[in-house]
């Protein structure tokens, strides 16, 4: 066991001048304990089992021997594999690597399920000395003779214990069996469980296990808190939010549904949130993980395996909304906050059935969460008060005052009766509070929750990535929902070839020609007319997208009664579609506003409706 100082430079790193002028570039300046305890054992081929939290740097920990020293340049063959649990943490592992080699020319080549085989094929053939790539796509290469692991000298397994959780273990297990004897093995995990430790003793020879936190696998700059919730979870999360207002913060649910819900709550009260789940098109998920990534989303609401492979280090807190199933996930959960040195807050909602887990928390990785009550009342009266000093602040705080005004202000706050007259010149400045004095209040919080975080400078690239194709899929796994296609310069029509192999058990050999396909509609794009109707032009309707649909018991006739009591004839409401999952509310241009408030506030199906402006086709 090893636990390193920080205060270091990559001095301390006996680097060659490639590597080292890469990493400056690369804007490191420190090596992280990770990497300082990894680096000379791995050098010197050493077998190691290390516990690193995501967050911490265990990229470059295994990156920088493997470019360093472990790779012959001068040998054209794969000679170090490196498996992840997600292409879309395989895509960002091989980014990494390929900036730290770029001055050693050093070929990295990510390979994917999902993806086209001819190229991944061809950069295998054209001298790829470092793999990065998911379990069921590696062992497809293995399998089909494109990738010989006769070179293969080091084995990297990157975040094992996610990789075992999602039912890759018989995947691991015939990957390993194909390698050489004679390898080195680095495997890296958040946690060490029990299967872990078997895995590695039975993989490796006398292999050395190295952990950075002690006794404790949970960040010491994360702050971990939990709130004992009531039957209205729901209820009782916004509370919290609204007292603790996160600067950022991704909310774990534990199941699709939950999700949609818990974003749809948070929307209704005007802060800025997306789901994230297994059910969403590509191209909408795309655009929620470049959102969240920019610092340009509050509330990102998602599954656990729908943020895998989500790297966001400006995270101020993690959310869970759901408690996690096993004491594995909320490491994995609360390591996304609390980054690179950075502090961070950890809040759960338990329920009575929760008890057990928490528990089993503490004992496992003497993770102790600080026990908290949902706010009250008189709490959440206090949070309202903020936001309106907050609004005065905002506007007189920052100028400077008339001289003649500050010394009369110095005056009045000597006399003994300074707090009544601060009150009535409050009062005459905001208004009676029965009337329109709860307006300043409510504006004041709009404009908090409306906040998003600060912008970030080192938001990852987006991943462009392919209409997903159609295949079968088991709706209660998440794993499988969350596989689709990454974009690749072939098509599936092109190479001939449709493969979806990084489903632990799953495999689609089957040689295609696809054929054409229309062009993807966004889920909140209005509905094409069927065959033979008119179109109405933008200047006749627009069209109001409503988050309820069938599923949900929603009818045409109730929409249009909402409509009518609020004051909307029929004759300006166009179409109504109802869809399984939404709707679309066709109106005339000049009542989108008044169809929107008389939408948003109902209830169907135990949902919150929330109702906006149908975003336009691309």
């Amino acid at each position: 066991m090893s636990d390193i100082a920080t205060n270091v430079t990559f001095d301390a790193l006996p680097l060659s001048a490639d590597v080292r002028r890469a990493i400056d570039e690369l804007g490191f300046v420190n090596p992280t304990p990770v990497q300082r305890a990894v680096f000379e054992p791995a050098i010197r081929g050493k077998n190691l089992v290390v516990q690193a939290r995501t967050g911490t740097g265990k990229t470059a920990a295994f990156g920088l021997p493997i470019i360093d020293s472990l790779v012959r340049r001068s040998t054209e063959a794969v000679q170090a594999l490196v498996l992840t649990p997600t292409r879309e943490l395989a895509l960002q592992v091989a980014r990494e690597l390929t900036a730290i080699g770029q001055y050693r020319g050093t070929r990295v080549t990510a390979i994917y399920g999902g993806a086209p085989m001819g190229r991944q094929v061809e950069a295998i053939q054209n001298g790829a000395q470092v793999i990065v790539g998911t379990p069921g796509r590696v062992l497809d290469h293995l399998r089909r003779g494109t990738l010989d692991p006769s070179q293969i000298r080091i084995f990297v397994l990157d975040e094992a214990d996610e990789m075992l959780s999602m039912g890759f273990a018989k995947e691991l297990h015939a990957i390993v069996e194909t390698l050489p004897k004679e390898r080195q093995g680095l495997y890296f995990s958040a946690t060490i469980p029990p299967d872990i430790e078997r895995m590695a003793t039975t993989h490796l020879r006398d292999p050395e296990f190295v952990t950075l936190s002690s006794d404790q696998v949970g960040a010491q700059e994360i702050t971990h808190y939990v709130y004992f919730a009531t039957t209205d979870k729901r209820g009782d999360l916004v509370r919290v939010i609204e007292v603790e207002d996160p600067e950022s913060a991704v909310v774990f649910c534990n199941t699709k549904d939950e999700t949609e819900r818990v974003a749809e709550v948070l929307q209704s009260r005007g802060y800025d949130a997306e789901w994230l789940n297994g059910d969403l098109p590509q191209s909408d998920r795309e655009r929620v993980m470049q959102k969240t990534r920019e610092g340009k989303l509050r509330f990102l609401v998602a599954t656990d395996v729908a943020a895998r492979g989500i790297d966001i280090s400006h995270l101020t807190h993690v959310i869970n909304a759901d408690f996690p199933e096993s004491a594995e996930q909320y490491v994995h959960r609360t390591g996304r906050t609390g980054r690179a040195g950075r502090t961070g807050t950890a809040i759960s909602m338990v329920g009575p059935k929760d008890i057990g887990s928490l528990y089993i928390l503490r004992l496992t990785y003497k993770i102790r969460p600080i026990e908290k009550r949902v706010p009250s009342a008189t709490e959440l009266k206090t949070r309202a008060e903020h936001d309106l000093v907050s609004v005065f602040v905002e506007a007189f705080g920052k100028g400077v005052p008339h001289a003649d005004d500050l010394a009369l202000a110095r005056r009045l706050l000597t006399l003994e009766n300074a707090e009544s007259i601060v009150a009535g010149l409050l009062r005459a400045h905001i208004g009676a509070r029965e009337s329109v004095g709860e307006k300043p209040a409510q504006d004041a919080a709009d404009a908090r929750r409306a906040k998003n975080p600060k912008p970030t400078h080192d938001a990852v690239a987006p991943v462009e990535e392919a209409r997903p194709r159609k295949a079968p899929r088991r709706r209660d796994r998440e794993r499988d929902a969350e596989r689709a296609p990454a974009n690749d310069s072939f098509s599936i029509a092109e190479t001939g070839t449709a493969v979806d192999d990084d489903l632990p058990g799953f495999r689609e050999d089957t040689h295609v020609r696809a054929a054409p396909q229309a062009p993807r509609r966004h889920e909140t794009d209005p509905p094409t007319p069927a065959q033979g109707e008119r179109r109405p032009s933008e200047d006749e309707f627009q069209q109001v997208f409503v988050n309820v649909g069938k599923r949900d018991g929603a009818r045409e006739d109730d929409l249009r009664e909402w409509l009518r009591t609020a004051g909307i004839p029929d004759g300006d409401v166009g179409r109504i579609r109802v869809r399984d999952r939404n709707t679309f509310v066709s109106v005339k241009p000049g009542l989108v506003s008044a169809a929107v408030a008389a939408l948003v506030g109902k209830s169907l199906g135990g949902r919150a409706v929330v109702a906006e402006l149908a975003r336009p086709r691309a």
